[in-house]
């Protein structure tokens, strides 16, 4: 195993850094926040920190529409305090990870403020301009993923800008040169301050169709995936023109050789096109991104036949690649809700974690995770994301999984002095870290052990992965590394169920954290949320 790049099978804890907590009173979470609880992060037993954005920014998309790209934003504090978040992270031997955001900036950002001046200014060609169409309408039918038409008019230019997000988050043109150099060197600016690598955005936004075709519609009962629901018009076209370019591996393979050029440095690419597992293996070919991960598992499909399907694809056509899997993120409902209902249950929440950290590939833990956190129920009034406003009341945006995290059983949750910028539910203040620190039997600590326990298997952290034929609701899966084969069922439902047990000469091993299996008979006894972990002998 000490050959093996500290990437490959990690466990990425993921920091959302406005609710993680608060260190000035003004109810939004700062990098010095981040530094106070890194401690707390590192006897998780977890490899890695991914940093979600903390650049300057209006904060209209709340920090994924940067303004400055090489400077922290005041609400979070200052680019000494990210030096000394990175010094303290490596200290205590956690490897920091940073998002980037290449496809789009803020109309804040100098770039489009030169840009939208003029045709001919020195920045005129950095973002994707185009001329209306003779009725004055936008140049093609592409569309938004937070709501309507993709285009906006400049009257300073007298043309429309492209925008696949905010319609003030304009997208950059990767067909300019200078554009790409442009983003590698900033990327090269927080590789020379020492990150360790990079969760890269929208990473197959990167470029359009130069001819700006118009993408096709599509037929109603395909309108799925990644929370594009019939209620968002952006379900109603295949996004064949406006994402996914070929162009974009060229661009990707610039990246890698920047890369390769500090050891250790490592890329994950966040993937949502129209087959994103196609896309993720295509782009994790070798001389590519390290690793890549997609919104398989963020949906609400939760059933044996899913989870196997999809992770056999991405195994059959991911040759030489690496994947990242995650349940829950900053964009998603969290798992334990979406999966489970309400309220939380805590043994789901054991079981999801040991499945997620079981499968072949790195991990992305979200905070709050390691607690149990189900998804807050968000009032309309209270409500700051823009995509939850628009889609209201069919979809409540991903405010409910973006309050603060829970550090005490008090009314603001140890996380402020002052009003926190999303309400802290009781149910979650219920579960903080304090009030779970001192119950030996806690989700936190069944988290700690059981990832203490993974380490010590080299099947579960690099091995090969084998699904079994079984029946719903259990999972049933190989492991297997060196001498190492490792069996493992997972019971996806709350009640009890018996299982055969696969043939061969098996020994049980405990398995600390989720709730345990059981052989009885020469068969599986899974308890509800149930996982039970042997070894062939």
């Amino acid at each position: 195993m000490s050959k093996t790049p500290w990437w490959r099978g990690a466990v990425i804890y993921q920091i959302y850094p406005r609710s993680y907590l608060d260190t000035d009173g003004d109810g939004v979470g700062d990098l010095p926040g981040i530094i106070e609880r890194l401690d707390y992060i590192a006897s998780l037993g977890v490899d890695a920190i991914w940093v979600s954005p903390f650049f300057k920014s209006p904060m209209a998309d709340f920090g994924y529409d940067i303004a400055d790209q090489r400077d922290v934003d005041p609400l979070f504090g200052n680019l000494a305090d990210f030096d000394r978040l990175l010094a303290k992270a490596h200290a205590l031997g956690l490897k920091v990870m940073i998002d980037q955001v290449f496809s789009h900036t803020s109309v804040e950002h100098a770039w489009f403020k030169e840009s939208r001046e003029s045709r001919d200014n020195p920045k005129a060609d950095w973002y994707v301009w185009a001329d209306a169409r003779e009725d004055g309408t936008p140049p093609n039918n592409w569309l938004s993923i937070f709501g309507g038409v993709a285009w906006r008019w400049e009257p300073r230019r007298r043309q429309y800008y492209l925008h696949n997000f905010l319609s003030s988050q304009p997208d950059l043109d990767f067909h300019n040169p200078a554009v790409q150099q442009a983003t590698l060197d900033y990327v090269k600016f927080w590789l020379d301050r020492g990150v360790d690598g990079f969760r890269l955005d929208s990473i197959n936004f990167c470029f359009h169709d130069a001819q700006l075709r118009d993408n096709p519609p599509k037929p109603e009962d395909q309108r799925v995936g990644r929370g594009f629901s019939p209620d968002n018009p952006y379900a109603f076209q295949y996004h064949y023109y406006n994402n996914t370019r070929p162009e974009n591996i060229g661009f990707l393979e610039r990246l890698r050789a920047l890369l390769d050029q500090y050891p250790g440095a490592v890329t994950l690419g966040e993937i949502s096109s129209e087959d994103s597992l196609a896309t993720t293996a295509e782009y994790t070919a070798p001389g590519r991104l390290h690793m890549g991960y997609s919104f398989e598992l963020l949906v609400d499909d939760y059933s044996v036949e899913y989870i196997r399907s999809t992770v056999e694809k991405l195994e059959a056509t991911m040759r030489d690649g690496w994947p990242c899997w995650a349940v829950s993120n900053h964009d998603v409902q969290r798992a334990v809700t979406r999966w489970g209902g309400h309220p939380a249950n805590p043994q789901l929440a054991r079981m999801l974690v040991a499945l997620v950290c079981s499968l072949r590939g790195s991990v992305c833990i979200y905070q709050g995770e390691e607690l149990g956190l189900g998804e807050a129920d968000v009032p309309f009034e209270a409500l700051q994301d823009p995509y939850g406003i628009t889609f209201w009341p069919n979809f409540k945006g991903r405010d409910g999984c973006r309050t603060p995290m829970p550090w005490t059983d008090q009314a603001l949750a140890g996380f402020t002095q002052g009003k926190p910028w999303l309400p802290i539910p009781a149910e979650h203040r219920a579960l903080s870290v304090q009030a779970q620190e001192a119950d030996g039997d806690s989700t936190l600590h069944a988290f700690r052990n059981f990832l203490r326990w993974r380490k010590a298997h080299p099947a579960l952290v690099e091995g090969t992965i084998r699904f079994l034929g079984s029946t719903e609701p259990v999972l049933l899966f190989e492991r297997q590394a060196g001498d190492e084969t490792l069996l493992l069922a997972f019971n996806l439902s709350g009640d009890t169920v018996r299982h055969a047990l696969p043939a061969g000469e098996w020994q049980a091993l405990a398995l600390p954290g989720p709730v345990a299996g059981a052989l009885e008979a020469g068969e599986l006894v899974l308890p509800g949320n149930a996982v039970y972990c042997a070894r062939r002998s």
